[in-house]
């Protein structure tokens, strides 16, 4: 799973330069919907938690500074870089914006200069922020449930973002985006299908369906959206820009339930070389700055022009990006974390009970 993450940076990043940059055929037309590698991780991120802390009997203080440890440091670094790259550029910066991105408040504010002001990208720190808040109380209300109520619940919050993208039809455009894209709330069903998912593998249920054949099912619900982009422009509500996010969480979901089953099978999968696991491990950091490179690219450099321009200009942001993702997780994102973890509170270990002669002893 630490493999697949690379993959979903890699759809977000290559969304980002087919719609800053320029595009590429055939690369383009399949990632101009990667934004919908955010919502892997927001399924992924329940997954995890679920799979990590499910009858570990860690306290929520431990948890919470353990997520703040993990996502922070990197969060301040971007954003430093972020506001830094729009200085360069004479873009005009948000001291609100810059303020709320780093209490991880933002995407609370249906306001576009307030929630991608600090760094575009980040945005999506605020809604983990919440799912970190939530998660204690959601494992405590999930975790002695069964598998059938696991069931039923990720049924219904499959049918509530479904539900949710139908009735945006009635949302005035300005507030739509937000409200289906950046809403904490929103995103908070991809967040527990998650969770429910993780429980069901942690205890035993096995998904139905492989690994190769759930990665097909994502790669042609991408297929899938080319003609449908055509047809419909992204301003209308029934285009595929927010029914990309909404609707794929399901695919994931059977994705990441199938590379879990592999990891525990120990199947072969080609995702879990070293080199694979190396660029999951910088997959955060990357999702984090990759936009950053990409502005400070075209702002130098300008669109190029259509043809071999653009693919250099992808090749080059891709490396600049990856290469500095990589100094971030190995200089400020994993110090900095083992740093934070060694301060704060940290689970005291359970004393052993006494044998009964040790108990019993006048010593």
């Amino acid at each position: 799973m630490t493999g697949l993450r690379f993959w979903a940076a890699l759809l977000v990043v290559l969304y980002h330069l087919s719609r800053q940059v320029g595009t590429v055929p055939g690369f383009s037309e399949a990632a101009w919907y990667g934004r919908s590698g955010v919502t892997f991780f927001f399924v992924l991120s329940g997954f995890v938690l679920a799979w990590t802390y499910d009858g570990s009997k860690v306290p929520a203080t431990v948890f919470l500074w353990r997520r703040f440890a993990r996502i922070w440091p990197m969060l301040v670094l971007s954003v430093a870089l972020s506001v830094a790259a729009w200085m360069v550029m004479d873009h005009p910066v948000s001291r609100k914006a810059v303020a709320a991105t780093l209490l991880a408040v933002h995407a609370w504010v249906p306001e576009p200069v307030i929630y991608v002001g600090g760094n575009p990208a980040a945005w999506s720190l605020s809604d983990e922020a919440w799912f970190y808040l939530t998660f204690p109380l959601l494992l405590a209300l999930l975790a002695p449930r069964r598998s059938r109520f696991w069931a039923w619940i990720a049924a219904l919050v499959s049918l509530g973002a479904v539900a949710l993208w139908l009735s945006s039809s009635a949302m005035p455009t300005d507030i739509r985006g937000w409200a289906l894209d950046y809403f904490p709330l929103t995103r908070s069903l991809q967040f527990v299908l998650g969770v429910v998912a993780g429980l069901a593998v942690k205890r035993g249920w096995r998904p139905p369906i492989r690994l190769v054949p759930a990665a097909a099912l994502v790669v042609c619900w991408h297929l899938v959206l080319i003609p449908w982009h055509h047809a419909v422009p992204d301003a209308h509500w029934y285009s595929p820009y927010a029914a990309s996010q909404l609707l794929s969480a399901p695919l994931f979901a059977a994705l990441i339930c199938a590379a879990a089953r592999a990891d525990k099978e120990g199947s072969r999968t080609g995702l879990g070389g070293p080199w694979s696991i190396r660029l999951g491990h910088w997959s955060f950091a990357w999702y984090l700055v990759h936009e950053i490179v990409i502005r400070l690219i075209v702002h130098i450099h300008g669109r190029p022009a259509p043809g071999w321009d653009t693919v250099w200009i992808w090749l080059l942001a891709i490396g600049v990006s990856l290469a500095l993702a990589g100094l971030c997780y190995e200089y400020v994102e994993r110090p900095t974390e083992h740093l934070l973890r060694r301060l704060g509170p940290s689970v005291r270990p359970t004393p052993e009970p006494l044998r009964p002669e040790v108990a019993q002893s006048p010593g």
